[in-house]
């Protein structure tokens, strides 16, 4: 309830927050750079699956306004997906330390603050990190979001998926990068196109292309991501006995230089869970809500269908409960067919220090509704942990443009210790289920077993010296054949060190070409 001494223009703001429902406290409604504690900027909690953007210049506090969200939604029993692309999230975990900075900001919102952290679960891509190792199967992952990891061109992506289509087709599982690789090598090989004549072909020069950026995917150490135990996204969906969510915090920092693959797996995981949710329209609150950091990554020379397919996600998986962020630093790092639907903005400051920001400015006010802000000003003057704030009302309309001072989070705003995180993760259940990887017979194992083995040559006297080349070029033959020697081959047999591989996928393709998984 604002205050008689409270501005009108205040006043006006405050009570398009007034909702009735349960709802996040983001903060004081802020003009003339002072914060009306009697003015609090909400989100109604059963909004909270119609998507939203955290959005704002270096260093302005984005990463804190994540935290303040995530911990109010585990509060409510809502689980919650980090990706903790620095490092500095995991502090989630701990509760906050006390001090005057935090104590005036409490006091200045009108936020009765506490210390208190959050019951998390640690993961790392592929177990590169201290967290509980994520991986995914080639076959689940899909053509899509693979080719979009190798940066192939729309001609190359229809060959993969050719090639994902034979494999469906004749039995061939692809669990890991040396599966697809074998795969890749027999249809290139005289066998191979022959058993393609009747669906299509695959180049030699197009696969060879395929081949060379899956080496490249192997050296930088990713074939450790592809394989089995692959991660049940249902585990992001848990909560603890007292009802709290849990927040799981994808430890991103050791593949920081893989942005491409980092965000690409985050998109494999919501196409994962618009797969095997059901159908639940409008819950009154979210069961998931996703946090996809640096989402300018994802969107980053992406292909037409892939952009297409991110926008269907978007769009359908609303209807799942399930909720998205996209946090970046401006608007026009999202594609205007996904900004729209994101009901929820939360703008951090902005810089206009070159021409190009000042087009980035511009736009970005011109994508907020009218208010009696110059958001042109208010933009550029924000301090850290301010923010212009519009969310969707209980009834699904717009609320009041309101420049916020936001809440101070109350669990710790720092990274937690080393020895507490492995701690943490040691002491996961998850961790005895999803550490070690596995290998099972595969499309590398079933195409090297097929390979024709010729009759044995009668015995000769050995040959004379000149007769050398002659011997080795038949040991490729006694290998197995052409594809004897391609899976002989340095290149390809590099692949063998990839993690291990998963039984029995149904073959059910939708969205990104991911299959549908067994339960």
């Amino acid at each position: 309830m604002s205050s008689d001494l409270t501005p009108p223009a205040v006043r006006e703001i405050a009570d398009g927050y007034a909702f009735t429902g349960p709802a996040l406290d983001l903060g004081a409604v802020l003009l003339d750079g002072t914060a009306y504690p009697d003015a609090q900027v909400r989100i109604p909690l059963g909004v909270l699956n119609r998507h939203g953007l955290v959005a704002g210049a270096t260093g302005t506090g984005k990463t804190k306004t994540l935290q303040l969200i995530a911990e109010q939604l585990s509060e409510q029993g809502v689980p919650v997906f980090l990706a903790d692309i620095k490092g500095d999230v995991s502090g989630v975990a701990a509760p906050g330390a006390p001090g005057e900075r935090t104590a005036a900001r409490a006091a200045e919102v009108g936020q009765q603050w506490a210390p208190q952290g959050c019951p998390a679960e640690f993961y790392s891509l592929g177990g590169q990190g201290a967290g509980i190792p994520i991986r995914a199967t080639v076959t689940s992952f899909g053509p899509l979001l693979l080719a979009k990891v190798l940066d192939l061109n729309e001609t190359q992506e229809s060959s993969l998926s050719l090639v994902f289509h034979y494999a469906d087709r004749k039995g061939l599982e692809l669990y890991d990068l040396k599966d697809l690789t074998a795969v890749i090598a027999f249809l290139a090989s005289p066998e191979g196109r022959e058993e393609l004549r009747t669906i299509g072909g695959l180049s030699a020069a197009t696969a060879g292309v395929i081949l060379r950026a899956l080496t490249v995917l192997e050296n930088e150490g990713a074939g450790a991501f592809f394989g089995e135990p692959e991660f049940d996204t249902a585990e992001l969906l848990r909560t603890t006995p007292e009802g709290r969510g849990v927040v799981s915090v994808l430890e991103l920092p050791a593949v920081q230089d893989r942005p491409r693959l980092f965000s690409t797996f985050l998109m494999w995981l919501l196409a994962d869970l618009y797969q095997e949710l059901p159908e639940v329209g409008d819950p009154d609150k979210p069961k998931l809500v996703f946090f996809f950091d640096e989402a300018h990554l994802l969107f980053k020379g992406a292909s037409k269908a892939f952009l297409e397919a991110i926008t269907q996600t978007v769009r359908l998986i609303r209807s799942k409960g399930v909720g998205i962020f996209f946090v970046t630093q401006t608007p026009r790092d999202v594609p205007s067919d996904v900004l729209a639907q994101l009901g929820n903005r939360v703008q951090h400051a902005l810089r206009a220090f070159t021409p190009d920001d000042a087009k980035a400015l511009k736009a970005t006010v011109s994508t907020f509704p009218r208010s009696s802000y110059d958001l042109g000003t208010v933009l550029t003057s924000l301090g850290t942990g301010e923010a212009v704030v519009t969310v969707l009302s209980e009834r699904g309309a717009p609320t009041p443009v309101a420049a916020t001072r936001l809440r101070a989070p109350r669990s710790l705003m720092g990274p937690i210790e080393a020895a507490a995180l492995r701690a943490a993760v040691d002491a996961s259940p998850l961790t005895a289920r999803y550490r070690d990887a596995i290998d099972r017979e595969s499309a590398y194992e079933k195409l090297a077993a097929r390979a024709p083995r010729p009759a044995p040559a009668p015995v000769e006297p050995a040959p004379s010296a000149p007769a050398e080349p002659a011997r080795r070029r038949a040991e490729p033959q006694g290998a197995g054949g052409l594809l004897g020697s391609l899976l002989d081959n340095p290149t390809v047999k590099s692949f063998a060190r990839s993690a291990g591989r998963q039984l029995g996928q149904e073959i059910s393709r939708s969205l990104f070409g991911t299959s549908k998984r067994r339960r």
